[in-house]
């Protein structure tokens, strides 16, 4: 039977995408103690890379949200893959998002809002997070965004 969290995705039409294999020497996730910390995902999306460019010349702050979406969904497979059961998540502790950014570019918050939102409306109040929405001149790929996250966990 599936668990609250599981069942949550499936009524909201969200199918998690499978957790990636790192492309360079760490590892995807490190369980310590009670933390899950989740390697940066970026927008990645079924092996094919999406949104890849900056806000503020190539997106605009509602493009940057669905990609901010997309790393969020692929932080949450990468800790489905990490602990197995969703329903273990106490909390989301952290999100530290990296927005490439044009020079004048300054809605990095409301970039890194579609990744926020999306931890919010999956896990509700235990989403609820701390986080770092930080503009940076380039990403890995050339993807517009990156995020890592830390995980509290039973």
């Amino acid at each position: 039977m599936s668990g609250k969290i599981e069942t949550r995705l499936s009524d909201l039409g969200i199918t998690l995408p499978t957790a990636t294999a790192p492309v360079a020497n760490y590892v995807p996730y490190v369980k310590s103690g009670n933390l899950v910390h989740v390697s940066g995902q970026i927008t990645m999306e079924n092996g094919e890379l999406k949104f890849v460019g900056k806000l503020g010349k190539d997106y605009g702050v509602e493009e940057g949200q669905k990609a901010a979406r997309l790393c969020a969904l692929n932080l949450i497979a990468q800790l489905r893959a990490a602990i197995g059961d969703l329903d273990n998540v106490t909390r989301v502790v952290k999100l530290n998002a990296f927005v490439n950014s044009a020079p004048d570019f300054t809605d990095q918050p409301k970039v890194v809002n579609g990744a926020s939102d999306t931890m919010v409306e999956i896990f509700g109040d235990v989403g609820k997070h701390a986080r770092s929405a930080v503009g940076v001149a380039s990403l890995p790929l050339g993807v517009a965004v990156e995020i890592d996250g830390i995980f509290e966990v039973a």
